[in-house]
């Protein structure tokens, strides 16, 4: 066995056993050179930076071109629309006298159909009388003061059946008369009526060219739309097909917040402001109804003609929770509020329904119409043509159709009647 080495040397020996045995310090490795852009690369960095704005401005003058156009060609539609309602206040007019004169000669012959009813008994009696009167008296015995009673009540009956011939001739006087007046007034009715088929037929071109812009021009806002116009087309109720239509309309809001962060951290600008801008208008819509000063005159009349059930009024489902309107045959409806289309098409008893989201929470509800014009997710403006009412024949004894309207905020009616502009 070795002796071991003194202690001393021992002590010299320690620091360089131990830095033996340690781990060897990494090398760490120099970071390569960033390759020095050359000129010509800045150049071409540049040219591309130029062509992305010069895109991005033709694409904002495009979409601002775009909007211009669709915004003179929505107050062509609306002026359309305001000229189209002096004819159709006219038919209104003329449809009412109608109206009138066809319930005066339905009371007339009602009251005459009365009358002849209750002398149908009588008549055979005084048929006889009128032709033999002695003979009738004296077929029957009876005592002299019951004679002399007969005779008093045969001229009481006498004076009753005169007062009734006066009536019935009256009744039938009203009904030739008011025949008449149907009659003259018949003419008018079809002067108004043409030149509400005339104007309607230059409303209708405008619609058609919008409709073939606006199916070029579908876009991601349209798809969402409908998207929500189908979920609320499942509801049971229309307060929750609204609800439907706000929670779609608040998913694609998150989802384009979502589109425009991405964009943004993947450095795609025109993107990210094109998520942006669909963000915004998801939130707040081409325009909003304000709740103060209680709204008043800041909604269109949808249709011409009169209101026949007020907000309120008893109904067999009880009070009503908006208006009824009594509109002339053919009438155009127009868009209450500014806003987007959020539904159109059919739902449950409503029959053709169209939803006009007006922002700030509040929906215009629209029933009653035969022919929708607007599609779901359209721009439209207070005042722009939506559908027409179907046809009736005023005068006649059928049931007239009603356009029934709705105001709702956050899916809770409330009374239009404040909120509608004064015909003046």
């Amino acid at each position: 066995m070795r002796p071991a080495p003194p202690r001393s040397l021992r002590v010299l020996l320690l620091p360089a056993v131990l830095a033996a045995l340690s781990p060897m310090p990494a090398v760490r490795a120099e970071p390569a050179a960033k390759p020095t852009a050359t000129p010509q690369d800045l150049r071409a960095v540049e040219r591309a930076r130029a062509v992305e704005l010069t895109a991005q401005k033709d694409a904002a003058a495009r979409a601002a071109a775009a909007t211009a156009e669709e915004q003179r060609f929505a107050r062509a539609r609306i002026e359309a629309a305001e000229t189209l309602r002096i004819t159709e206040v006219a038919t209104a007019d003329a449809a009412a006298r109608m109206e009138t004169l066809a319930a005066r000669r339905r009371d007339a012959e009602a009251r005459l159909a009365k009358r002849a009813e209750a002398m149908q008994p009588l008549l055979p009696l005084i048929e006889r009388l009128s032709l033999y009167p002695a003979e009738t008296l004296l077929a029957v015995p009876a005592t002299p003061e019951d004679r002399l009673r007969a005779l008093v009540v045969l001229q009481g009956l006498s004076r009753r059946v005169e007062i009734e011939a006066a009536a019935l001739r009256r009744d039938r006087a009203d009904i030739d008369a008011a025949s008449a007046a149907l009659a003259s007034e018949a003419p008018h009715l079809a002067s108004a009526l043409a030149a509400q088929a005339e104007r309607a037929a230059g409303l209708d071109r405008l619609i058609e060219g919008a409709r073939e812009k606006r199916q070029q021009a579908e876009s991601a806002g349209d798809a969402a739309a409908k998207r929500g116009a189908a979920e609320a087309s499942r509801a049971e109720t229309l307060r929750a097909a609204l609800a439907a239509l706000e929670a779609e309309r608040k998913a694609e809001e998150a989802r384009a917040h979502e589109d425009a962060i991405r964009a943004e951290k993947q450095k795609r600008a025109a993107d990210a402001e094109a998520a942006h801008a669909r963000e915004a208008a998801l939130a707040h819509p081409p325009a909003s109804l304000s709740s103060g000063g209680a709204g008043k005159g800041q909604l269109a009349a949808p249709v011409a003609g009169r209101v026949i059930r007020s907000y309120g009024d008893p109904t067999e489902a009880g009070p009503a929770t908006g208006l009824s309107y009594q509109a002339p045959p053919n009438a155009r409806v127009v868009a209450p509020c500014s806003g987007r289309v959020a539904f159109a098409d059919k739902f449950r008893t409503y029959g053709q329904l169209l939803i006009v989201d007006c922002g700030g929470g509040y929906h215009a509800v629209l029933s009653g119409l035969e022919r929708l014009d607007a599609r779901v997710g359209q721009s439209v403006q207070a005042g722009e043509p939506l559908g027409v009412m179907p046809h009736w024949e005023p005068g006649g004894s059928g049931r007239h159709p009603a356009l029934y309207m709705e105001l709702r905020r956050d899916g809770q009616p409330v009374d239009p009647a404040a909120w509608l502009r004064s015909k003046g």
